[in-house]
């Protein structure tokens, strides 16, 4: 008797991030008077985790777009005066996890000009959607 061995399928556990670093914008922000009178230079930084559970392929159809999200960052600049960083965090935490195939989203935020003597000042926020482990 023949024994006919299968090939076993090799099964990855991976994530897949879109990052995008550095990206300065110049913003209305802050809680000082002179804040709300001039724009100042904000840092961007921000890594999205991707739900593998929802992509299955390298289509166009199932990535998330940096371009797009650079676009939603800056068009959320643009409407408003936001007093803290933590605001304006939570403005694009809301608009980005529209995406169903986003679980996870770390966002650096660093104003550059306002404290002498430093290079940056800021927070770095995550969250993850609530059914993800």
């Amino acid at each position: 008797m023949k024994l006919i061995k299968f090939k076993e399928k090799k099964k990855y556990n991976y994530k897949r991030k879109v990052f995008i670093k550095d990206l300065v914008l110049k913003m209305s922000i802050g809680i000082h008077s002179f804040e709300k009178k001039k724009k100042q230079r904000v840092r961007f930084n921000i890594e999205i985790t991707l739900n593998q559970n929802l992509i299955n392929n390298n289509e166009l159809s199932n990535i998330v777009n940096y371009e797009s999200v650079i676009k939603n960052v800056s068009n959320i600049v643009k409407r408003k005066h936001y007093q803290l960083l933590e605001n304006l965090a939570d403005e694009i935490f809301l608009k980005l996890f529209r995406d169903k195939k986003i679980s996870k989203i770390k966002i650096g935020l660093e104003k550059l000009d306002i404290i002498r003597n430093t290079s940056s000042v800021g927070i770095e926020i995550e969250k993850s959607r609530s059914n993800e482990h």
